[in-house]
C-alpha cells in the first residue's frame, strides 16, 4: 500500500502543523496533562484517518479486453437506460458506482481506447447517490472511442463532501484498461455510459473494486 500523490501536500502540511503544536505544548507546559495528551491523540488520529483516505492498496488488476472493469470502488447505485446527450447523443446503459468516505478514491479507465472528449462542468454538491447529481453536480466528462469503434462516456461526479475532482484525461491520448483516470477527494460517484447491448456482470447494490471487478461484457 502507498499514499496517492494527490494527498502528499495536504498530509505533509497537516503533519507539520500538528508537530509544531505538539512541540509548543511540550516547551510551554511543565507537564503534559490529560487534555494535552487528548489533543495530541485527536490530531494524529485525524491525520491517520485522512491518510487512509488517500491510500492505494496493492491489487492484482483484472486484465480482460472483453470486459469493462470497475472504474471506482463502491456500491452500484444506478443501472438504467438513459439518453446521453453530452457526447454519445444516443440511448445507452448507465451504470453508476457510489463511493463513500472509506473507499479507495482513485478512478481508473474501464477499457482500452483513445480519449476523444474531455470537459469539466461547474455545478452543485448534492448527495452523489441521487440520480440527478449526474447532470447537476460538479463533474468531469471523459468520452472515449474503443478499439472496435464503439464509444463510451465516463463521468466523475462530486458529492456533498467531494469538493475537488482531479481528471488526468487529455484529448487524443491513448489509454489502457486500469490506468489512472483521476481522483475524487472525499466521497462521490463515477458514471459509466455503455452501449445498450452490454451484458452486465453487476446488479444494484453490488460492491465493486476499481481495477478488479467486471462491470459488463464488451460486445464486438
Amino acid at each position: 500500500m502507498y499514499i496517492h500523490k494527490e494527498g502528499y501536500r495536504l498530509l505533509l502540511s497537516l503533519l507539520a502543523i500538528f508537530g509544531v503544536i505538539t512541540v509548543l505544548m511540550i516547551v510551554f507546559t511543565e507537564q503534559l496533562n490529560f487534555f494535552n495528551w487528548l489533543l495530541i491523540v485527536i490530531m494524529f488520529g485525524f491525520w491517520l484517518a485522512l491518510a487512509s483516505f488517500f491510500r492505494i492498496p496493492k491489487r492484482v488488476f483484472t486484465d480482460d479486453s472483453t470486459r469493462y472493469i470497475a472504474p471506482a470502488d463502491g456500491v452500484v447505485c444506478t443501472i438504467e437506460q438513459t439518453f446521453e446527450k453530452e457526447y454519445l447523443n444516443s440511448e445507452c446503459l448507465m451504470v453508476s458506482v457510489f463511493m463513500n468516505g472509506t473507499d479507495v478514491h482513485v478512478n481508473r479507465y474501464p477499457i482500452d481506447g483513445t480519449i476523444e472528449y474531455v470537459k469539466y462542468h461547474k455545478g452543485n454538491y448534492f448527495i452523489a447517490s441521487y440520480p440527478k447529481s449526474s447532470i447537476m453536480n460538479e463533474r468531469s466528462s471523459i468520452g472515449m472511442v474503443l478499439d472496435n469503434g464503439q464509444r463510451i462516456l465516463m463521468r466523475q461526479v462530486a458529492g456533498v463532501m467531494a469538493r475537488r475532482i482531479v481528471c488526468y484525461a487529455r484529448e487524443g491520448e491513448r489509454v489502457k484498461q486500469n490506468q489512472e483516470m483521476g481522483f475524487i477527494k472525499f466521497g462521490s460517484r463515477v458514471d459509466l455510459f455503455l452501449p445498450l447491448d452490454t451484458e452486465l456482470d453487476v446488479a444494484l447494490e453490488d460492491v465493486v473494486r476499481n481495477g478488479m471487478s467486471p462491470i459488463g461484457k464488451l460486445k464486438q
